[in-house]
């Protein structure tokens, strides 16, 4: 499916019966033949001095102030005033029919299918929050000021725990609220996390360069004991998470809060610091008490902040999203998940030349050995991974879908993405059918995000802000960035729209030769309306 182009002949045939075309029609300035006809058409054919004196006639009697004579002033004005009064009604009727126009919707038409296409006026609801309901909701897990703490001193904890946030910037967001939820259920001292150095992100980045530590420290300082650095009187730092005295490697993927008490505070209070290793994904959700899942809410939507400069910036990129246009618009956010690490890890098939596919081949061979063995298993499990929708989608895909939902060209978009598989040639389709689109490279200068470019992850932390505040955002694929996003807009009271595409029914619908534009549209809109508002992930 490719971008719909307006028929001329469609439109041209819609003009010639509007409002405006008959009200042209209509115009006393455009004169019949038999303005200019001699009344008696048995009379000889009048000499051209004689045409040209009744051409002037008519003129006079139309407009009696362009004559001199004094026989046509005093009747001839009462004409020409009635005249001046019905151009201006005629006018002002044709005005407000070019208006109705522009405002209704217009004929395009594709493979033959006449359909009723937007204008750059889109519908309403295409930024409607679709939980209106909600928009009373306050958030429930914020501090209240004037509570009396109760908490221990530093010195009567059970002791110290240290851990490394592994991954990207929004793995280690999950990982930081973790660990505050950790320390709470042990009731130990929590040193800030590190983040740790990821063999893909390839980052240095610390704690304090991404978030503001004294509001993380002080936001908290009721629910756990937060310390910035290991203390002094522990001498021997090598020893944490080299030294199997002092890790704890055991711990398994979501567990509950019982096995921290059971299995990993004995081992703390007896030590008196602990690192846990590795820390990805180490405590559940279901099996741990409400109010620790209220903490991980505070730390996650409240403690956590990005310096200022950092907010700074992502409010400036919003700021010029939404003046795009000379005047106040709001913007789409897509999440594009196509790099080519996602694309090797799905193990989907892709649109692409032989050299591309062997290329593949050969990279998810090397990268991911036991997944791809010999390779001849993979094309069956590519289509079985394709029909439940568990691919990720091409940009062309993705922007197949907007139109069908009805988001006009025009439409601005905000992409945060990182280098996408297949460069500008895989990006193409998108960018012809939505050409406003930009990524944040193109919103500010180099010497703006200069700064910016020291670490990985404070880029991740502009797209993640400028995200957050769209008036739609677009997942494209699964991931932590997207789903901390969304929670994070739920958690607010859903005063945005989130959209996560249903993959298993794009996947049936691009494979159908047979299935029309109009037919896929109304599969999308009737899909996409029922998914948004019952069960959006």
């Amino acid at each position: 499916m490719v971008e719909l182009r307006h028929s001329g002949s469609s439109l041209g045939s819609r003009a010639s019966s509007s409002p405006m075309k008959r009200d042209e029609d209509a115009s006393p300035l455009i004169f019949n033949d038999h303005v200019l006809r001699d009344d008696d058409d048995d009379h000889p054919r009048h000499s051209f001095r004689d045409r040209y004196r009744s051409f002037w006639s008519q003129i006079y009697s139309f407009f009696p102030f362009l004559n001199d004579d004094p026989r046509f002033s005093q009747h001839g004005s009462r004409i020409s005033l009635l005249l001046l009064l019905f151009i201006a009604v005629a006018g002002l009727i044709s005005f407000f029919s070019i208006l109705q126009r522009l405002n209704s919707p217009y004929l395009c038409k594709k493979d033959g299918i006449v359909l009723h296409c937007p204008r750059v006026k889109e519908n309403p609801s295409l930024w409607e929050n679709p939980f209106s309901a909600t928009t009373s909701w306050k958030p429930c897990a914020e501090r209240h000021d004037g509570g009396m703490s109760d908490l221990p001193p530093e010195n009567e904890t059970s002791g110290y725990i240290f851990i490394h946030a592994e991954g990207g910037l929004n793995q280690q967001r999950i990982a930081i609220c973790n660990a505050v939820a950790v320390a709470k259920i042990m009731n130990a001292t929590l040193i800030l996390p590190v983040l740790k150095q990821d063999q893909i992100w390839k980052d240095q980045t610390k704690f304090e360069d991404i978030f503001d530590v004294d509001h993380f420290i002080d936001y908290l300082k009721d629910d756990v004991r937060i310390v910035r650095d290991i203390p002094g009187w522990f001498t021997d730092k090598s020893e944490l998470f080299t030294s199997i005295r002092r890790t704890v490697k055991n711990i398994p993927k979501y567990a509950p809060a019982q096995f921290y008490i059971d299995n990993v505070l004995p081992r703390v209070k007896e030590k008196k610091i602990m690192a846990l290793k590795p820390f990805v994904d180490r405590l559940g959700y279901d099996n741990v008490p409400p109010e620790i899942n209220r903490l991980r809410c505070r730390v996650n939507y409240h403690a956590l902040k990005f310096l200022p400069e950092i907010e700074q910036m992502a409010n400036l990129l919003v700021s010029r999203m939404r003046n795009r246009t000379g005047s106040p618009n709001p913007y789409m956010a897509l999440h594009l998940r196509f790099e080519k690490g996602m694309v090797g890890l799905s193990f989907c098939d892709f649109i692409g030349t032989r050299e591309e596919k062997a290329k593949m081949a050969e990279c998810r061979q090397k990268e991911w050995p036991r997944r791809y063995k010999n390779g001849s298993h993979l094309w069956q499990l590519a289509l079985q991974k394709r029909k439940e929708g568990r691919c990720p989608l091409e940009p062309g895909e993705v922007a197949v879908i907007l139109r069908a939902m009805g988001y006009p060209k025009e439409t601005q978009i905000y992409v945060a993405s990182g280098q996408v598989y297949g460069g500008q040639n895989r990006m193409a389709p998108l960018r012809n059918m939505f050409p406003n689109l930009v990524t944040k490279e193109e919103l500010a200068s180099k010497e703006e995000l200069a700064g910016f470019r020291k670490h990985v992850t404070s880029l991740a932390a502009l797209d993640f802000l400028v995200c957050l505040k769209s008036d739609v955002f677009v997942m494209t694929h699964g991931g932590n960035f997207a789903k901390l996003i969304i929670g994070a807009r739920r958690y607010m009271g859903h005063r945005q729209k989130s959209i996560k595409p249903d993959k298993g029914l794009m996947s049936k619908s691009f494979g159908d030769p047979y299935m029309g534009w109009a037919t896929f549209v109304e599969d999308v809109v009737v899909t996409h309306q029922t998914r948004t508002r019952r069960n959006l992930p």
